[in-house]
């Protein structure tokens, strides 16, 4: 299986040219791929080098839509069933704004962290994404919203489906790539948003890349103990270390953080834990999210009245943080991560099945960048505030005195 969507045009030119075709060949490949073309379609291409490329087992699009589910509601949510070349399926759903269509893209078939709010992990994680199936999401959508490559349907990007897209780093990071490329689609990283439970050395490898992404943060909880029980992954992390490498990511972007908080009733939506989230992020720029859990079968969780997700927004906001209620799109179409597939799963074989306990392992050759990181951001505030006396005591020199002309 070779996914021609996996490569840069560089490296397609690379890869193509024992074929004997030109270079505006690969050229004119490129711009039907990301038009969401395939072998069956019509192509200006000729015969001979299509079936080249279908000897050498190349594949066009990798991504098949075979569910597209629209919500009856005025949202308008779509949920999307996709299948992949090796039989396994995954999901996404399209979300309508005023501002524009964003699609919630996945990056893993399940997933490692198995949240005890999310479905993605109760069918265990099966493999990574390559970086042409998670491009190829986006080609397949807008191409069935009458999107072309030049005249895209979607407008934003979030990387929150399922699957921990930190911990399919490298194809993440080659996507991100490919999809800001003028080849490609062009888009604006401020279009982009990436999903993760909080995988430090990560954060800050990804700070360092350059893409200034919206970078989104599934805490979930206020402490440390609340989020170990409905977040392995905070058995090895601390929100400390979280946190710290949030600063780093701020200090290198200057991109606001955001922060994904899903209510959950007895576990994390009282007074008291309001009151300690806010002593969390009290040095951390940053907007809290509260999401209402979307309840899912086979975990034992339940959804706070509206009222009591109305009165815990109201005691953040008192305490000075910045926080909203997330809309609610897509109830009617199961549009909660992984609840599709696992719906789609009942009865199925899982391919290539692993087991779902699997633990990610740190990066060894990953130092971390920033020993103090709110030290950093301290200093960073602080130049900011000095450079802003300065031009206003510059402003205040040069600005002409007025003279006192009193009749005497």
């Amino acid at each position: 299986m070779n996914i021609l969507l996996d490569y840069e045009k560089n490296e397609l030119y690379s890869m193509l040219e024992s074929l004997g075709e030109p270079k505006y060949r690969v050229d004119q490949l490129v711009d039907a791929m990301y038009g969401g073309k395939d072998f069956d379609d019509k192509l200006n291409l000729p015969s001979s080098f299509l079936e080249k490329l279908s000897e050498f087992n190349y594949i066009m699009q990798p991504i098949k839509i075979r569910k597209a589910i629209e919500s009856k509601g005025k949202d308008k949510t779509i949920k999307f069933l996709y299948d992949l070349p090796d039989g396994n399926i995954i999901e996404g759903v399209l979300m309508r704004y005023a501002f524009g269509n964003t699609l919630c893209v996945s990056t893993q078939v399940g997933c490692k962290m198995n949240c005890a709010f999310c479905a993605s992990g109760l069918n265990g994680f099966v493999r990574n994404l390559s970086v042409g199936e998670i491009l190829g999401q986006i080609v397949a959508v807008n191409r069935h919203l009458g999107g072309t490559k030049k005249d895209r349907q979607i407008t934003n990007i979030v990387l929150m489906g399922s699957g921990e897209p930190l911990d399919n780093f490298d194809n993440v990071k080659k996507f991100l790539k490919i999809l800001t490329s003028d080849e490609c689609f062009n888009m604006s990283v401020r279009n982009i948003s990436v999903s993760t439970c909080g995988i430090p050395s990560k954060i800050e490898e990804l700070a360092d890349l350059g893409y200034a992404v919206t970078l989104c943060l599934s805490l979930h909880a206020p402490n440390d103990i609340i989020r170990q029980e409905i977040m392995p992954i905070a058995r090895r992390y601390s929100i400390r270390e979280v946190i710290d490498a949030l600063k780093y990511y701020y200090t290198m972007t200057n991109r606001r953080i955001i922060i994904e908080y899903t209510l959950i009733e007895g576990k994390n939506n009282s007074f008291k834990c309001a009151k300690e989230l806010s002593e969390v992020l009290r040095d951390l720029p940053c907007h809290v999210n509260l999401i209402k859990l979307n309840e899912v079968d086979g975990r034992d969780l339940k959804a706070p009245t509206v009222d009591n997700c109305k009165k815990f927004l109201d005691t953040l906001n008192r305490f000075g943080v910045s926080a909203t209620m997330r809309r609610t799109l897509g109830d009617d179409i199961e549009g909660a991560c992984g609840q599709l597939r696992n719906k789609e799963l009942q009865g199925e074989k899982v391919i290539n099945k692993v087991n779902p306990n699997i633990k990610p392992k740190p990066n060894k050759n990953t130092q971390r960048k920033v020993k103090d990181a709110s030290q950093l951001l301290k200093t960073k505030q602080n130049l900011q505030k000095n450079e802003k006396k300065i031009n206003k005591n510059n402003t205040r020199k040069s600005s002409p005195k007025t003279k006192n002309n009193r009749g005497r």
